[in-house]
């Protein structure tokens, strides 16, 4: 006979169904330590999932220990991204406190001889009707935690939160602010050896030859590592393994092709590339719709481009390694993949995965698949060298420029027919794009320099990921009500150049295109840009996040002036996750074409919110990321190698660039958690480039809106 199935969990609790994979009573300390997979990268989930595990506990939030992504105490939650940390992370971390809160009050209930009707907790402390008392402490539960999950305990009623709903301070913040040493780029260990390699002049390049030896005898030199076109260096000050690898770079000859497409050729090499696939992401024809027979009054198009982005983390990326007396490589890195990062690394060194741990530590500057991986494997390589030492490792600006995986360029062909009225009869939508997911899921490939090594890993075939949560067509389908709809996806496995995730992934483009799109509509009937979105938005939730925006910002209020415009775009994303409408007002110098934001209104609806300044904080941080890829940054490239390799080729927005901004909240108590950190980035570019068009009646569809691509085309 079968067993039977068992119930499915919440969120990733039913991958790691044990209790105390999750939460561990700590009696000596009276603390509860919880274990998450996920990381902090600044989107404040540490303190949020903080909050739901001390609301379903009854315990002071300063009670709750987090660690968080130790590869060898944590649960495998995969890879930090996509929002999906609060619907899969915080709510398996409710259902688990509650269910542990109900095995300590079943404890208490014996002990204290009371039904656990009779019984509350304050802070830890189980009180009876009859005074009795005893703490979580006190309790001897043993191996009573270690059981599966039920699914059967109910979480707390809304009425009841003191913690969920409250913007509880992050406690990682005054750190930070104050300068202190809590980033991984800060880690300096008493007796650690600083390690540094040496790059190729491009991608394609390979090592002729290299006269090395006389580098190992360069003041404090430790050891010169070659594996195939690998090269690095090892010494005792981090001076001394610069000037070394300067040495090695220049004691080298490699080959170096030209075969790249430059800069103003890579919306040609897109379109003309043949795809791996061509996926009908959407096919909906409207021959069964009631305008079935509605004749086609006019018909519009537009191409929009968007170009190679960097992370451009303002720390550079760096790890720590070391291989100890037992065989275990440890590593410290900023990594958002530890698990699958880990077993890359293993796989690479031809290690046992259990012999390669990975400890997260916060880095300064990520949101997607930098060069975080890289740098932890990097870090092993050379470590294994030198047993028994810890190796840090910190790429220059240089090196992290022009070598990190970049966001994909796209471009996106649109077209609509209309009818009469200027209703949307078709919309046909159809992109190209190269990969947006490169990171090493547990394959050696997607680690750069094992390309490199004397017996190369190659990369793993790209894939495009699976609906809802697309890759390059991520919110590619717009949320619009629309009788035809039909979207295409050209999926371009060759890169010439090594691209991942950025924030994001393809929504910032597609939601670009889409949003620039439906304006161009409705200022070519007439029509005002909001109004013209409520006709086809039927998503009550996506309606009062386009109407409060809208209203904050004082749409129907605001006056134009000359040289003014205002903006506005919506999108729901991945179509699964939070709500996000922006409102900008801008001012465009037609003298030397430079755009200033004047002022940003945003709305945010992420289901129930645990921590609203948390909340706040991301669609400002998004906002203001996505108004630095919209205005300024492009990577710069020619036939052999990238060009942009520091701040004055890849300028970024700077403090005095950045708007003020209000965000409008809008809670959903009840409702699931929908996840934030990327909703803002497509609505705000979008938003830009409507401001724009309103500004100065020219219509910009390539990106980045830069003042002499502005002045060319005024």
């Amino acid at each position: 006979s079968q067993a039977p199935e068992k119930a499915r969990l919440a969120g990733d609790l039913n991958i790691h169904r044990k209790l105390n994979a999750w939460i561990r009573i700590d009696s000596a300390r009276q603390i509860v330590e919880l274990r998450i997979g996920k990381v902090e990268l600044g989107q404040g989930i540490l303190t949020a999932v903080s909050q739901v595990c001390a609301e379903e506990l009854d315990v002071d939030i300063s009670r709750i220990q987090m660690v968080s992504g130790d590869t060898a105490l944590v649960p495998d939650e995969g890879v930090t991204a996509g929002s999906f940390s609060m619907p899969y992370c915080a709510t398996a971390v409710q259902a688990a406190a509650a269910e542990v809160r109900a095995i300590l009050l079943g404890l208490a209930s014996t002990k204290l001889g009371q039904s656990v009707e009779q019984l509350q907790v304050q802070d830890g402390v189980i009180r009876a009707n009859n005074g009795a008392q005893i703490r979580y402490w006190d309790l001897l539960i043993g191996e009573s935690l270690n059981q599966e999950a039920t699914g059967l305990v109910k979480t707390k009623p809304v009425n009841q939160h003191r913690y969920i709903g409250r913007s509880v301070p992050r406690p990682d913040l005054q750190a930070k602010i104050m300068g202190e040493a809590i980033f991984v780029q800060d880690l300096r260990p008493k007796g650690m050896l600083f390690g540094q390699v040496v790059r190729p002049p491009s991608h394609g390049a390979r090592l002729v030859s290299a006269n090395l030896s006389a580098i190992e005898k360069m003041p404090g030199v430790v050891k010169v590592v070659r594996n195939g076109s690998f090269l690095g260096v090892i010494a005792k000050r981090e001076a001394q393994a610069q000037a070394a690898a300067v040495a090695v770079q220049n004691a080298c000859q490699w080959q170096v092709p030209k075969n790249l497409p430059q800069t103003h050729e890579m919306s040609a090499w897109l379109l003309k590339t043949s795809p791996d696939k061509i996926i009908p992401t959407k096919k909906q024809s409207r021959a069964t719709s009631a305008s079935a027979n509605t004749p086609i009054a006019r018909e519009i198009e537009a191409q929009y481009y968007r170009p190679y982005h960097m992370h451009a983390s303002i720390g550079t990326s760096a790890a720590m390694a070391t291989l100890d007396k037992e065989g275990v490589l440890t590593i410290q890195t900023h990594s958002q993949s530890v698990f699958q990062t880990g077993e890359a690394i293993a796989k690479m060194l031809g290690m046992p995965k259990e012999k390669v741990r990975l400890q997260h530590v916060q880095g300064s500057g990520c949101y997607g698949h930098n060069m975080a991986d890289d740098a932890a494997a990097d870090a092993a390589l050379l470590a294994v060298q030198v047993p028994g030492q810890s190796v840090r490792l910190q790429y220059s600006r240089e090196q992290e420029h022009a070598w990190e995986p970049y966001g994909s360029a796209m471009v996106i062909k649109t077209k609509a027919s209309l009818d009469a009225q200027g209703n949307v009869l078709d919309w046909d939508y159809t992109l190209w794009s190269t990969p947006h997911g490169t990171r090493p899921s547990g394959e050696p490939g997607n680690l750069l320099s094992a390309a490199y090594l004397e017996k190369p890993f190659a990369m793993p075939k790209p894939i495009n990921g699976g609906g809802p949560n697309y890759a390059a067509d991520r919110n590619a389908i717009a949320l619009y009500d629309f009788p035809g709809h039909n979207v295409t996806t050209h999926f371009i496995t060759e890169m010439p150049w090594r691209v991942s995730s950025t924030r994001g992934l393809g929504a910032y483009a597609n939601v670009f295109a889409i949003e620039s799109f439906m304006d161009e509509l409705a200022h070519a009937n007439g029509a005002d840009p909001v109004d013209y979105r409520l006709r086809f938005l039927k998503d009550a939730r996506a309606r009062d996040a386009l109407v409060k925006a809208a209203e904050k910002f004082g749409w129907s209020q605001w006056k134009k002036t000359p040289g003014r415009g205002r903006g506005i775009a919506f999108a729901k994303y991945k179509n699964i996750a939070g709500y996000c409408a922006v409102a900008l007002e801008v001012e465009v110098n037609k003298q030397n074409g430079r755009i200033r934001v004047l002022r940003a209104v945003a709305s945010a609806d992420c289901g129930h919110m645990v921590n609203p300044d948390g909340v706040s904080n991301q669609i400002e941080g998004g906002l203001i990321q996505s108004l630095s890829w919209t205005l300024k940054e492009e990577v710069q490239m020619n036939e052999t190698q990238v060009l942009s390799r520091d701040w004055n080729s890849y300028p970024i927005l700077t403090f005095s660039e950045i708007p003020p901004i209000e965000v409008v909240l809008i809670d959903r108590p009840g409702q699931p958690y929908l996840g934030t950190g990327e909703a803002s980035q497509g609505p705000t570019g979008a938003a830009l480039a409507n401001a724009v068009f309103d500004a100065t009646g020219v219509r910009f569809r390539t990106l980045p809106l830069t003042p002499d691509r502005v002045l060319q085309s005024l």
